[in-house]
């Protein structure tokens, strides 16, 4: 039986009441409002929905995850790294990357990321928990990634790229810089061709709310303000 949300509570349903067709949808109904994103991130789902749609709330079972010290970079991409191609800031245009992440793909004129949804994460990021991965290229921005750092836990959104292995070079020095932070987990919540070739890999559900449980809470040394890292970081 599908849950829906009441607009006056924050409590979402056990995770295990998901369905399993669609793989994890759980809920459907209430707002994007700061304080249920952080409700639904704590409690293992996210929101995922597109225009004409009701805001629907999802928790797969499996969950593709990324542990930080098992990112794969291929040699072909390694080779890119070691040319120093772009700059990566971080947190310098949380707006225009967000902006590019909601754009046309090449297989769909879809988004998933509306205005609602860049409205409610642009609150999140004014709130220090969504940030921004920004790759230049002579001053343009070519690629991109956000998401939501709660804990020693990341939780990635959307990412986009304008060139070629822009978005890429994002991702890694992204990982490389949560190493540094002590972060043990990136959750990439559905599996794709793309991040299995970075290392992700699926793991239970219950296993996933256990690090969730265990480690969404714990202090962080991350500092995203005003923090750049150029390509350039040994391999």
């Amino acid at each position: 039986m599908l849950n829906w949300l009441r607009p006056d509570n924050l409590e979402f349903p056990p995770l295990e009441r998901a369905l399993r067709d669609p793989n994890g949808l759980l809920a459907v109904g209430g707002d994007l409002s700061p304080q249920r994103l952080l409700a639904a991130y704590r409690h293992g789902c996210f929101p995922w929905y597109q225009d004409g749609q009701p805001l629907l709330w999802w928790s797969p079972d499996p969950r593709t995850v990324l542990y930080p010290d098992q990112l794969h970079i291929s040699r072909s991409l390694a080779k890119t790294l070691r040319q120093k191609p772009f700059e990566v800031t971080f947190d310098q245009a949380f707006s225009e990357v967000i902006q590019g992440c909601s754009e046309p793909r090449d297989y769909t004129d879809k988004t998933w990321i509306t205005q609602p949804m860049q409205r409610a994460y642009h609150m999140l990021h004014q709130q220090g928990i969504a940030h921004s991965v920004e790759v230049w290229q002579q001053e343009t921005l070519v690629g991109g990634l956000y998401g939501l750092a709660m804990g020693r836990l990341f939780f990635g959104e959307s990412m986009f790229s304008r060139t070629t292995n822009a978005s890429k070079v994002g991702f890694v020095t992204l990982v490389q810089q949560l190493i540094d932070w002590g972060f043990i987990l990136i959750d990439c919540q559905m599996p794709t061709q793309y991040l299995a070739s970075f290392g992700a890999s699926s793991i239970p559900r219950t296993q996933f709310a256990q690090m969730l449980h265990e480690h969404i809470e714990d202090p962080s040394r991350s500092h995203w303000g005003g923090l750049a890292a150029t390509s350039t970081r040994s391999l």
